[in-house]
């Protein structure tokens, strides 16, 4: 009997930093890879100024980015690309952000739609709490 590792499910990505349009990592994983790229928020979150990036971290606010719908071909390898561009392996304790399952908001229509957002992983998401830098408007574009 073989096991086949459970895959996630496929949905799409909410971004907020450096993977937007205009961003220097969206012509670098996004171009090409994506049938749809839309305006969204993502409400229980606020965002962090970090070190060249930004991180969500979940507690009351509201964060913007865009929901970002891959090919379905070339869904598999942009995973594994945003998982090594946002230093995430499941269950790694060294893990900066943690990929996780959540509504997010378009903005066009307030439509709620599933997806996977990169936050903060615990023990960063701490350290911003404490000594970080938050970002009013939750727009990493209005500090560009």
């Amino acid at each position: 009997m073989s096991l086949t590792p459970l895959l996630p499910p496929s949905l799409p990505f909410f971004v907020y930093g450096t993977l937007r349009p205009g961003e220097p990592n969206h012509n670098r994983f996004l171009d090409g890879r994506t049938r749809a790229e839309e305006p969204a928020r993502l409400h229980g979150a606020a965002l962090y100024d970090g070190p060249g990036y930004p991180y969500a971290v979940e507690e009351p606010g509201t964060v913007r980015g865009d929901l970002v719908t891959a090919r379905p071909e070339a869904y598999a390898a942009l995973l594994v690309a945003l998982d090594r561009l946002e230093e995430y392996a499941p269950g790694d304790p060294r893990n900066l952000y943690e990929r996780v399952e959540r509504e997010v908001v378009r903005e066009a229509d307030g439509t709620p739609v599933r997806a996977w957002v990169y936050v903060a992983a615990p023990a960063v998401a701490a350290g911003l709490r404490r000594r970080g830098s938050r970002i009013a408007t939750g727009d990493w574009l209005a500090l560009r």
